[in-house]
């Protein structure tokens, strides 16, 4: 029986890279699936190549008027949130010297606020025992040159981890990290030039980055009944990157 089947999940930023992934394997694993996106040309694509299972809605993760308006929706056409995979982020490289403010406020606007709204404004959706899964980042731990604002805002995303994990007994919820390393997604690619690329790969002990559905994997670990007993943890899949 496949591990999601009749569960009904959220993942934000599904339109590309981790989150469509996640998004294709937890319809393979039988679940009713919403994914969000801030641009309707990509996300219509998206939920096309997905196909049935799949609803796409537009939503900024840091607009609270538009998370109000994507959980009625899920609620009116699913009742209930079992998966919450707050997944949306952006990444900016910005090498100390040349932070501006801006990138100061886009990132910490979608990766700090973004997850804190998603997961805030869920709760009333949210069913007994439901998973909320957050994307963090190895640049929390390790961050590479250029990315120490990016790695900050994904520090954030893990300290929250730990303080809402403290809320499940009361509110009966588990909440967990994924934090990826380098992994080829759309954004990676083209944030950062070949030559950059293929250094960050022989920097990583498995000698490659990781491809989109092998972060998927650890999400949809973390969303079945078989990590009933996990909870205010990290799990890394960055091939050994930030770990040795």
């Amino acid at each position: 029986m496949p591990v999601l089947a009749d569960k009904v999940a959220v993942i934000t930023g599904g339109s590309s890279g981790i989150g469509f992934a996640t998004a294709r394997a937890f319809l393979d694993e039988g679940a009713q699936v919403f994914i969000t996106g801030r641009r309707k040309d990509a996300l219509d694509a998206a939920v096309t190549e997905l196909g049935s299972g799949v609803t796409g809605v537009v939503c900024d993760v840091s607009v609270p008027s538009e998370l109000d308006a994507l959980y009625q929706a899920v609620r009116a056409q699913a009742g209930r949130i079992d998966v919450l995979v707050a997944n949306a982020g952006i990444g900016t490289a910005a090498p100390l010297g040349e932070v501006t403010e801006e990138v100061i406020d886009s990132l910490f606007a979608t990766n700090v606020k973004g997850t804190i709204l998603t997961f805030q404004q869920a709760l009333p959706h949210l069913n007994t025992g439901a998973s909320v899964v957050l994307t963090g980042s190895t640049a929390a731990t390790r961050p590479d040159e250029g990315l120490e604002v990016y790695g900050s805002s994904k520090a954030a995303v893990r300290s929250l981890a730990r303080g809402w994990a403290r809320g499940s007994r009361a509110r009966g919820f588990r909440v967990n990290v994924v934090s990826p390393g380098g992994t080829r997604t759309p954004g990676l690619l083209e944030l950062l030039p070949a030559d950059v690329l293929k250094q960050a790969e022989e920097a990583i002990p498995l000698g490659r980055l990781a491809e989109p559905a092998e972060i998927a994997a650890v999400t949809t670990f973390l969303a079945s009944d078989a990590a009933s007993y996990v909870n205010g943890a990290e799990f890394f899949a960055d091939g050994g990157y930030a770990q040795v």
